[in-house]
């Protein structure tokens, strides 16, 4: 794979419950070392579509290509291989750990599972490394996940995620439920990770602000569609669609008029 293709492809992308169609018809190319926001409320299938792409749920129908190959299967070499590739990080990483042990056990658990050649000895090292690099104490390593704190289990899930160096992390909600402060911290160090190992992201929020601030492009999902999509920074300073413009009027500002909002939504809502 050349760096010209795309190390994540999303093509025509259906995804139904039932009679409810949470994922219609998306789209999408990520390549190496760039970072995708998908942005929608909730409701909007921005979940679902990482799900699918994490391969927790199987798409009705349409295509992701990861490093160019199609991931499909629900066989263990298929969940291994689009592991291999891919890992998904959530919003509050806690239930994802296991309770009897420590963080440091945890991290190195995908790399004994993808690595099995890796000497004990290398295995250690990598864990240093990663919780080093991630800013967490020898001492958080040895701890059960009860006992950090909720950036410190982020940071946690984020060296896990790192361990087996994949092409893409998709992370829902991943600073959603941290004070304002830890969210800069995390994003801060996703950044940097992002540079200094060249992983590319998809990062699902509903808060633009920190879309803004970590994705280079977006896609803004409604009712399970893209409306929008292009570079962050244009979308966010001069959108086109009417959604998009509701997110961004829907933000508290000083003069904010509820009022109005409100009407923009009773009225786009109508025109569905």
């Amino acid at each position: 794979m050349t760096s010209e293709t795309p190390v994540l492809s999303v093509s025509s992308l259906v995804k139904r419950f039932g009679d409810v169609t949470a994922v219609d018809g998306v789209g999408f190319e990520l390549m190496p070392g760039a970072s995708l926001g998908i942005v929608g409320e909730s409701g909007s299938g921005k979940t679902t579509t990482a799900r699918i792409l994490a391969g927790l749920d199987e798409p009705t129908s349409g295509t992701v290509l990861l490093a160019g190959e199609p991931v499909t299967g629900r066989s263990r070499r298929a969940r291994l291989h689009r592991a291999r590739l891919l890992q998904m990080i959530f919003q509050d990483p806690y239930g994802s750990f296991d309770p009897r042990q420590t963080i440091a056990e945890s991290v190195a658990e995908p790399i004994r599972l993808h690595l099995p050649d890796l000497s004990g000895a290398d295995r250690r090292a990598r864990v240093a490394e990663l919780l080093d690099q991630v800013g967490l104490s020898e001492r958080a390593g040895g701890s059960p996940p009860r006992e950090l704190s909720g950036g410190q289990r982020q940071r946690a899930a984020i060296a896990r995620a790192l361990g087996i160096r994949p092409r893409v992390l998709v992370l829902d909600e991943a600073v959603a439920a941290l004070d304002v402060s830890i969210q800069a911290q995390i994003l801060t160090l996703l950044d940097s990770l992002r540079r200094d190992t060249g992983i590319a992201y998809v990062f699902v929020s509903h808060d633009l602000a920190v879309v803004r601030h970590i994705t280079d492009t977006a896609v803004v999902m409604r009712h399970g569609r893209i409306v929008e999509r292009g570079d962050t920074e244009t979308i966010l300073r001069d959108p086109q669609h009417p959604y998009t413009r509701l997110l961004l009027d829907s933000i508290p500002v000083p003069g904010w008029d509820l009022d109005r909002v409100a009407r923009d939504r009773r009225a786009l809502d109508a025109s569905r």
